[in-house]
């Protein structure tokens, strides 16, 4: 037992470490080549002016940059990757214990977070390249972004269904399995795909990374009850490594998570989530509304934004997503975030509670 403890905090320590050590670097390089938009603010879902958003956030979009969530996929890589060399060139009873790289846990979730994470870079050099003529820069267009992230999700569920013979999700309360068949690849993919649309939370200063970290964190715990040692070791890991991102990134931000940190980030959580559910005998995906609420409550609130002014003509919020209408009606912005935080980490309390007793 103490070894497998060690084994989930060290590398999650290393990661954060490892994190700290590389920002100045990383720092240096996107404050030098100015990787941040030339013209602040962003356009809404439906193409319009986010007017709200702009008077809120221009100046300091203008001058804070992207990519920080290099960090965070880059880190957690080194380290999981690090041990794993160790334990082969350098075999040994406690190194190769050590190792969590293992097939039937971490491929899959490591594979998603660092693709993810190369995808999501592209899409902000991309986006900052257009924003140098003074345009609002956006990247990949959304239908490109949803259709990598589909392809990713698509090509996980199929590995789920087909290679590890998952069908359905597990109900608690001794009520055994829902069995779901095909349709376990559509639930899969949609989930993949609304947990993805919660990656716009990253719009405050530390506000991502608090949330983030509160859920993997959960995630990690659930793993380590269910004896899945090396899937607990690696959430630890991303955890740990998200942490050497908030440390910059809380208020003001050094730089932002954007894209290149999100994007990995949400499609892993939903593999994690799926991961924790049958495979490890749990209920890993009934536990992710409660955990990752935050990024539920940021999809809905834009949903609701988007159809209330497509149907009613006015909008509920004055800008969405939820957070961005807190500061609106005049909470600072750094009350917004130490309040998400709190909920983040009463939800992963309650999801760890929900998913231990069910």
């Amino acid at each position: 037992m103490i070894i497998d403890i060690v084994k989930v905090f060290l590398p999650a320590v290393g990661a954060f470490i490892l994190g700290i050590a590389i920002t100045p670097i990383l720092t240096n390089y996107l404050y030098s080549h100015q990787m941040w938009q030339k013209r602040g603010g962003k356009t809404a879902l439906d193409g319009s002016e986010a007017v709200v958003f702009s008077r809120l956030h221009k100046q300091t979009d203008e001058k804070t940059p992207r990519m920080g969530g290099i960090i965070v996929w880059f880190s957690s890589a080194v380290i999981i990757i690090g041990i794993w060399l160790l334990s082969h060139f350098f075999p040994s009873e406690i190194t190769e214990k050590l190792d969590f790289l293992s097939r039937n846990q971490t491929w899959i979730p490591l594979t998603t977070l660092v693709f993810g994470g190369l995808v999501g870079l592209i899409n902000d050099y991309i986006e900052i390249k257009e924003g140098r003529n003074g345009s609002h820069g956006r990247g990949l267009s959304r239908t490109n972004r949803l259709t990598i992230v589909s392809i990713i999700a698509l090509a996980c569920a199929i590995w789920f269904y087909i290679k590890l013979d998952v069908t359905g999700i597990g109900l608690p309360f001794g009520l055994g399995e829902l069995y779901l068949g095909p349709l376990f690849i559509l639930l899969f993919l949609l989930t993949a795909i609304f947990i993805y649309a919660g990656g716009v939370i990253d719009g405050l200063d530390g506000l991502a990374g608090g949330v983030f970290t509160t859920m993997f964190g959960a995630y990690a715990g659930i793993a380590f009850y269910q004896q899945q040692f090396d899937l607990a070791a690696f959430c630890a890991t991303v955890a740990g490594s998200i942490l050497a991102f908030l440390w910059f990134n809380i208020p003001p931000a050094r730089f932002y998570m954007t894209e290149t940190g999100t994007m990995g980030l949400t499609i892993t959580l939903t593999v994690v989530a799926f991961m924790t559910d049958r495979l490890g005998e749990g209920y890993g995906f009934l536990v992710l509304p409660v955990i990752a609420l935050p990024l539920v409550v940021t999809v809905l609130s834009n949903l609701i934004q988007v159809f209330s002014k497509k149907f009613r003509g006015k909008k509920v919020f004055l800008v969405a997503p939820l957070h961005h209408h807190f500061e609106a009606i005049g909470w600072p912005a750094y009350k917004v975030t130490m309040r998400y935080w709190i909920v983040s980490v009463i939800c992963a309390i309650l999801g760890i509670t929900l998913a231990l007793i069910g």
